[in-house]
């Protein structure tokens, strides 16, 4: 019986990387191409901001929502909506011509994201053991960096894709044709889940309702969760900025330098997970934030992009070895039945943080100096780092439960 139910969990977990995957391939070429487009069709600079800032402000504040419907309503439902509404975003995008248009559709991709991404969290906390969260946090994380690298590849190939007609070349691929395929492969991920993906919410006769224990652990790993957030949102508008003035390479050259920071993101984290599984969530947290630390104070001086490429690589290392093992410290703290309202107020921190962050960030750079914002950056993970070193009280773990993964 136990074997059964452990081999679902693993068949559970399997079908919902794969969904994630294959969610996740035009992530990235969606973040690059949208200003590009957006500018073509004649949207001003503040209105391709809004572009993004539709999308960050409908995650903030419907987290805490979705979180408690998947106490209350279950995992499946959500996570299978997230998934629709991505599909039609997707769609959508492809014959998209009008800036209002755009915005109508980031704010749906806005509230798909909060379905599908709060609905994960939670699966994975329901069918994975405390022994095996973190490489389970992990493997999702590994699906979606996987996803985006795939659908990259797939969608460069298509746009640089001619063909020769009575002499003459023609692009293959468009805008409207790359977006097609995108919501064809979000469909399939749709399919897929409805299929094979089943309901996780644990049966038991706790109330879906009961209150999270807001002990003082939770409270600061929800603090440090937003501190730690915002911190590293500062450093994303005006890193590129930084390295071109910095290095004299354009847009181009740095996205090659970057590519290691994705392999990381695709190879690492599981196994990351593991260590968090086996030595503790608090030491691969302390880790994780003690060395990114020292890799901000070091960005400033980089004279080289070979340089940058592996420094960067090393601190999203760092952030990969953290990640996993926050996400399954959240599952820890919580019980079965408020993993959703508990993934719901950590990710809504996250976010909060994300829209903080980007701003403190611009004026510390403008107003005193390009360097600033990476020291700022590494003062506070090293400050949150003795923090959770002197404060983290880590529950003792528990044997797996029948039917979990361990």
């Amino acid at each position: 019986m136990g074997r059964t139910m452990q081999a679902t969990s693993v068949r559970t977990l399997g079908t919902l990387r794969r969904a994630i995957f294959l969610i996740s391939m035009p992530f990235f070429v969606l973040d690059l191409l949208l200003p590009v487009y957006g500018k073509q069709i004649g949207a001003s600079v503040v209105q391709i901001g809004l572009f993004f800032s539709a999308f960050s402000l409908m995650t903030v504040l419907l987290r805490p929502l979705v979180g408690w419907g998947l106490d209350r309503f279950g995992r499946r439902i959500f996570f299978i909506a997230g998934l629709g509404g991505y599909a039609i975003t997707m769609f959508s995008f492809a014959f998209i011509d009008q800036v209002w248009s755009i915005l109508l559709a980031r704010v749906f991709q806005g509230i798909s994201s909060s379905f599908m991404w709060l609905a994960a969290s939670a699966i994975t906390a329901d069918k994975a053991s405390e022994r095996g969260r973190g490489s389970a946090f992990g493997g999702i994380a590994e699906a979606s960096s996987r996803g985006s690298i795939a659908g990259t590849f797939l969608g460069f190939t298509l746009l640089n894709a001619r063909i020769s007609v009575n002499g003459q070349e023609t692009h293959l691929g468009t805008w409207t044709l790359l977006f097609v395929i995108y919501g064809a492969i979000n469909l399939s991920a749709l399919l897929l889940a409805l299929r094979r993906l089943p309901e996780t919410k644990p049966k038991s006769t706790q109330r879906e309702d009961e209150p999270i224990c807001w002990s003082r652990t939770w409270v600061l790993l929800l603090l440090v969760t937003l501190v730690t957030g915002a911190s590293v949102a500062m450093i994303s508008p005006v890193l590129i900025i930084f390295l071109q003035e910095r290095l004299g390479v354009g847009v181009e050259t740095l996205s090659w330098a970057f590519l290691p920071t994705g392999l990381v993101w695709a190879l690492l984290p599981s196994r990351l997970g593991k260590l968090a599984d086996r030595f503790g969530r608090k030491p691969m947290m302390l880790l994780g934030l003690g060395a990114a630390a020292v890799s901000s104070f070091v960005i400033p001086s980089l004279g080289s992009i070979i340089a940058l490429a592996l420094l960067w690589a090393f601190q999203e290392a760092c952030y990969a070895a953290g990640d996993p093992a926050e996400q399954a410290l959240v599952a820890d703290l919580t019980g079965s039945h408020q993993r959703g309202r508990a993934y719901g107020l950590y990710v809504m921190c996250n976010d909060l943080g994300a829209v903080i962050g980007p701003l403190g960030g611009t004026w510390l750079y403008q107003s005193f100096g390009r360097h600033v914002p990476f020291y700022a950056n590494g003062v506070i993970l090293a400050l949150c780092a003795l923090v959770l070193l002197r404060f983290l009280r880590v529950p003792v773990r528990k044997l797996p439960a029948h039917g979990q993964v361990s």
